[in-house]
């Protein structure tokens, strides 16, 4: 009988020694988690976060605008170009942990060609090409770009059953010793023309493509997607549009600027109708370096 008790006691002691052994290889083996881990992507000025580490909680945003968020997984817009560091703050295991990234946001535009809309061009202030004694059935042309797209708005007399033939000279690189010298819009040399009835057939592309800049020699060429034409209104006989050209499908405009000067002339070819700007005088230099 003593026997028997004495092995119950030690089963017993043997049980709870094992027992305090394999807790304290388990609380040896755990390492509690305090790492913060956030994903961020950036589709132009807006920028969505979403938190990697589990078990995260009480978390604040400092998107380091001056603008903060308590939401788990926020979807931010920044104001503009600029440098940013935003910043996570979050209990991890009961511990307070940041994190912080760097943010690069490059020139946007509030420009959106498939809205149905042209009301984003109010929001377009800076880049108004100046129309003159020549300017026609001209009304307004504005421009503006990101790093994708060069945006141009024109708002004219007319309609859009009018066939209006657009010419669209392009000194894409910026730099008057490269394309057409012309006395047409002066202080650049066109690389490219866009030429065609813009709003019901399209334009033709062309690369000026002589050695003499005096020649008006151009070689049509086949880009796809290289522009689109977006929204277009109609009332009272006047006749508002926008498009969009690539700037990584033609050549030359992905650097810090261009020159542009258009006209429109009437689809027989008989006259012109407004130039934008003067012709005879500069075109018009869209400074891209932001």
């Amino acid at each position: 009988m003593q026997n028997a008790i004495k092995n119950k006691k030690f089963n017993l002691l043997l049980f709870l020694l094992v027992s305090v052994v394999f807790h304290a290889c388990k609380e040896d083996n755990y390492i509690p988690q305090t790492d913060l881990l956030y994903d961020v992507t950036v589709d132009g000025a807006t920028a969505t976060f979403t938190i990697k580490t589990e078990g995260v909680s009480n978390y604040e945003w400092d998107f380091g605008d001056g603008q903060k968020s308590t939401d788990a997984n926020p979807v931010h817009t920044y104001p503009g170009k600029g440098k940013y560091v935003p910043t996570l703050r979050a209990l991890v295991s009961g511990k307070t942990t940041e994190a912080s990234t760097v943010l690069r946001i490059a020139k946007t535009s509030p420009i959106k060609i498939d809205d149905s809309t042209l009301d984003d061009w109010d929001n377009v202030t800076k880049d108004i090409i100046p129309l003159g004694t020549d300017k026609g059935v001209l009304n307004m042309v504005k421009m503006d770009y990101d790093g994708n797209y060069i945006y141009l708005y024109v708002e004219m007399v007319g309609k859009k059953s009018d066939a209006a033939i657009f010419d669209i000279y392009m000194d894409s690189d910026n730099n008057p010793g490269t394309g057409l010298l012309t006395g047409t819009f002066t202080a650049g040399g066109y690389d490219i023309l866009l030429e065609g009835q813009l709003l019901t057939t399209g334009v033709d592309i062309f690369y000026h493509n002589s050695n003499d800049q005096n020649a008006f020699s151009f070689a049509q060429q086949s880009i796809a997607d290289a522009y689109k034409v977006g929204t277009v209104k109609e009332a009272s006989g006047v006749i508002k549009f926008e498009m969009r050209i690539a700037r990584g499908k033609l050549k030359g405009l992905t650097g810090q600027g261009m020159r542009i000067g258009l006209q429109a002339i009437k689809n027989d070819w008989s006259e012109t109708l407004g130039s934008a700007p003067n012709v005879g005088s500069s075109s018009y230099l869209l400074d891209m370096s932001e």
